[in-house]
């Protein structure tokens, strides 16, 4: 055996017994070694493996994967361009704290600066801790370090998000026996060479600093402070990908529609996760006098520089509740609604708000939905009703558009079946995603597309005010007029044009394989109905 087969295997035996279950391949000559202990852990049941041919894809299909299990998962690649192609995905899973290892394959560094081909020092090419692998050579010793390395790659992965693991791997890259100079077993019973224990956390009493004027606003975060903030008698303002499910309804649509009256201004805030959809929010961080972070990491999330505390828990203790402060944002929550439902119905369908309340709401039970970055994410925020039922994911890290088709496959493949709203240019940028080989798991997921023909989301910014008509619609309107059936029809995708709320409905039946369902809307009224939308809501509650 030689020594790049050698290495390979224990690698890929040690990720197994470290629980990853699933690794995403993309071809390539310098990762053989890996490409083929992989396939053969494949065969024999240990792993599930995922093969795409375009690394961009790959990387964002092992984040859905992640995502959907909850569990740290591989993509591994080639050296050279094949590399900095996963940098996209590893992006958004540091952002997002998803355990994701980017196992890439790499020439020996004595080929560096020689001008080899397919050569370039990948050490922190992918902006995060790059675990680098010493190369393999035919001498003993190395079976425990290599297994200590793969250990420390999955704990790092779990506790922080994104490693990179980098292999150099000398020719031959194929193997060639079965002999090798010492035993590379791994321990007894399957079990990881290093088992890790998980970080413990801190607590910090809230009655120190927040009292019954607080409002708790939930960002992307799987942290569940609903039993907390009930009890305190805090009102819940969430982002759709929150854990929250006692949140106000349009508690976002309020905070975005005007300022705030004294009834609903807050004493303290108790942010949980990230933010990063509701300019309101911001508005409100930067000019509350308390703001609470939890977070379990170091780096809390903080943009407006406003936090004045924070911790990885609160324990409420004795604690005054005023009952007024509630009622009266569950009176401005339920004005809010019927403002929103007033005016939807008298708003031709189909626009991105109603897609957005109308897709939420004919979901079967215990769906997962994945949202696009840029419009369907916000107006799901704006006026859709949340659902305890459906879990709703979004790549909301550094909030790309690129990779959501195979992210959402990459949910649809761990967490069950799955839908996904995304808009037109965030299919086009992951049409790859459809690109599935004969022998690969087929996704049971169902994507909407909003098409209105180009950037819906800078119609509703500040280039989008009507004294910069001139150059909008060449350089940010960017309209495409690509015909979406005849591209699902050459990767052998059922295409579904909807033209009625009656046919969204029936479309969102629990999915079976891939498909594509469209909705054509318009770009040129967007601006002026949220207007309308923000001050039907803020004339409603005052």
């Amino acid at each position: 055996m030689n020594p790049s087969t050698a290495q390979a295997r224990v690698l890929v035996d040690e990720l197994i017994r470290n629980d990853v279950r699933h690794v995403v391949l993309s071809p390539g000559s310098r990762n053989a070694p890996l490409s083929i202990a992989l396939a053969e852990a494949a065969a024999h049941g240990r792993i599930t493996l995922h093969v795409r041919i375009d690394e961009r894809s790959a990387g964002f299909l092992a984040l859905g994967l992640a995502k959907g299990s909850g569990q740290v998962t591989a993509v591994t690649c080639t050296s050279g361009t094949a590399v900095a192609n996963l940098h996209p995905a590893v992006l958004e899973a540091r952002h997002t704290k998803t355990p994701v290892i980017a196992l890439t394959a790499d020439r020996p560094v004595e080929l560096y600066r020689t001008g080899a081909s397919q050569t370039v020092d990948q050490h922190g090419v992918l902006g995060v801790d790059t675990l680098q692998f010493p190369i393999a050579e035919r001498r003993t010793g190395q079976n425990g370090l290599w297994r200590s390395l793969v250990c420390r790659a999955v704990a790092t992965a779990r506790d922080t998000g994104p490693v990179h693991v980098n292999v150099p791997f000398r020719e031959p890259l194929v193997p060639d026996g079965d002999d090798w100079v010492e035993p590379i077993d791994g321990r007894p019973f399957d079990m990881p060479w290093t088992r890790v224990d998980p970080r413990s956390t801190t607590s910090v009493h809230a009655a120190d600093h927040l009292g019954p004027r607080t409002l708790v606003v939930v960002g992307d975060t799987d942290k569940d402070v609903d039993d907390l903030a009930e009890r305190a008698g805090w009102p819940v303002v969430a982002e759709p990908t929150a854990t929250a499910a006692n949140a106000l309804r349009h508690g976002s649509l309020i905070l975005n529609a005007g300022d705030l009256p004294a009834e609903l201004t807050p004493d303290a805030l108790v942010v949980v996760g990230r933010p990063t959809l509701s300019r309101g929010v911001m508005r409100l961080l930067a000019t509350t006098p308390t703001v609470h972070v939890l977070s379990d990491a170091p780096d809390w999330p903080d943009p407006q520089f406003a936090a004045t505390h924070t911790s990885t828990d609160l324990v409420l203790g004795e604690h005054e509740v005023d009952p007024e402060w509630s009622a009266a944002w569950r009176h401005a929550d339920k004005a809010a609604a019927a403002a929103v439902d007033d005016l939807l119905h008298r708003e031709p369908w189909p626009t991105g708000l109603h897609v957005a309340r109308d897709l939420l709401d004919a979901l079967p039970a215990h769906a997962h939905l994945f949202l696009g970055s840029s419009n369907p994410v916000r107006d799901v925020d704006l006026v859709a009703t949340p659902r305890p039922d459906v879990r709703v994911h979004a790549n909301r890290g550094v909030a790309g558009i690129d990779g959501s088709v195979s992210t959402a496959a990459g949910l649809a493949l761990t967490a069950g079946p799955a839908f996904a709203l995304i808009g037109d240019l965030t299919f086009l940028h992951d049409t790859n995603g459809l690109l599935l080989g004969p022998g690969e798991p087929r996704p049971d997921l169902t994507v909407v597309v909003l098409n209105d023909d180009g950037g819906g989301i800078f119609t509703l910014l500040e280039q989008g005010a009507p004294e910069h008509a001139a150059t909008f619609e060449r350089v940010f309107g960017t309209p495409h007029g690509t015909d979406f059936a005849h591209l699902c029809a050459a990767h052998g995708v059922p295409h579904t044009l909807v033209e009625t709320a009656d046919q969204l409905r029936r479309a969102l039946t629990a999915p079976n394989g891939m498909r594509v369902v469209e909705i054509r809307a318009k770009r040129a009224e967007l601006r002026d109905l949220h207007s309308r939308l923000k001050a039907a809501v803020s004339t409603a509650f005052q």
